[in-house]
């Protein structure tokens, strides 16, 4: 029986599992080094995963279309971060300010790989320039996203709020050797463990899923601790889905038309639509816990775990409609470029 699209999926019932148990039983005391340390070597090795997965061919190819990248980028790391502030005068008197400044760590992320790719894929897009444009996203924004996050919570909040992003030789080295090095690592020994890789697609998605709900834990747990929680009322939550919903509902629609505007074939279409209007929360989650180290992390996280299961509920019955379209004639989909 086809799961109905505007139901969540195992995965997000199962992040809405941990969010309960951390409300319930979170980790205090002698547990919380434990279980930071599990989690650096969990993210760590998701990330070396990654790089271990990424064809360097595929890569190759989606690098060429440059004109595709250039405009998931631009509405990456332009066009949200120009929409969170412009919205501010309404957004921030709904949720209050720390979540406004969650809205904008939403804004400054860089797209999500696998459910971009995924949903391209069901859509009959161009699977190569998504699957190169989303990591390459990811990659930028490890060193993007805390800049661009630090000049949107001055610009925000001033000089309180900027110092609250921590932009030190401490996040970048935890970025550095958290993110970016793992997936070098992968990358350069991807020819003894990139079989391993593609033959255990199962494991490594379990380990995507099992490093985010363990870092979504260790979030929560501590905003528990802090009694950070008690004071969110009901309809502040029903606030961010909106909010969320407004996001996606103008940049969507936009990137279709410029899309069509400038001369995209379909499938490039399908590609930038998916891959610009994205955010990622596997990346995102362990970004928020360098970037605001000592900060309402849970908080802070909570409006990109409702933009993540928006999204997701958004996307499915889109790519359905893309994918029923007639066949194009000419080149196939993962190959085509304009």
């Amino acid at each position: 029986m086809t799961r109905p699209a505007w139901l969540p999926d195992n995965f997000v019932l199962s992040l809405l599992g941990v969010v309960g148990l951390a409300l319930l039983l979170p980790v205090q005391g002698q547990g919380v080094p434990v279980l930071d340390a599990l989690t650096q070597a969990a993210v760590a090795l998701l990330f070396f995963l990654h790089g271990s997965k990424l064809s360097r061919r595929v890569v190759w190819e989606g690098l060429l279309h440059w004109r595709l990248h250039a405009l998931v980028f631009a509405a990456t790391f332009v066009l949200f971060p120009v929409l969170g502030l412009l919205l501010r005068p309404w957004l921030e008197p709904l949720v209050g300010h720390t979540l406004y400044l969650g809205v904008l760590f939403i804004c400054a992320l860089p797209s999500t790989v696998q459910s971009s790719i995924a949903f391209t894929s069901v859509a009959r897009g161009n699977v190569a320039a998504a699957l190169c444009s989303a990591s390459t996203s990811n990659i930028l924004g490890m060193a993007v996203t805390p800049l661009l996050m630090a000049a949107l919570a001055q610009w925000a909040g001033g000089a309180a709020d900027a110092g609250a992003v921590k932009l030190s030789w401490h996040t970048f080295e935890g970025i550095v050797f958290t993110l970016l090095l793992p997936f070098v690592a992968g990358q350069v020994l991807q020819g003894w463990t990139g079989g391993w890789v593609a033959r255990h697609k199962a494991w490594i998605r379990m380990s995507d899923q099992g490093t985010i709900l363990l870092v979504v834990y260790g979030a929560f747990s501590a905003a528990t601790v802090q009694g950070l929680y008690r004071q969110l009322p009901p309809l502040t939550l029903l606030a961010l889905v909106g909010i969320s919903a407004l996001l996606l509902a103008l940049v969507m629609p936009l990137l279709t038309v410029l899309s069509r505007v400038l001369g995209f074939s379909r499938e490039d279409e399908i590609a930038i639509v998916f891959c610009g209007s994205k955010k990622t929360l596997a990346s995102g989650v362990p970004m928020a816990q360098i970037l605001f180290a000592g900060q309402a992390v849970g908080l802070l996280v909570l409006p990109l775990m409702v933009f993540h299961q928006l999204q997701l509920m958004v996307c499915a019955p889109l790519a359905r409609h893309y994918a029923d379209r007639p066949a194009d004639a000419g080149a196939p989909p993962a190959t085509r470029s304009t």
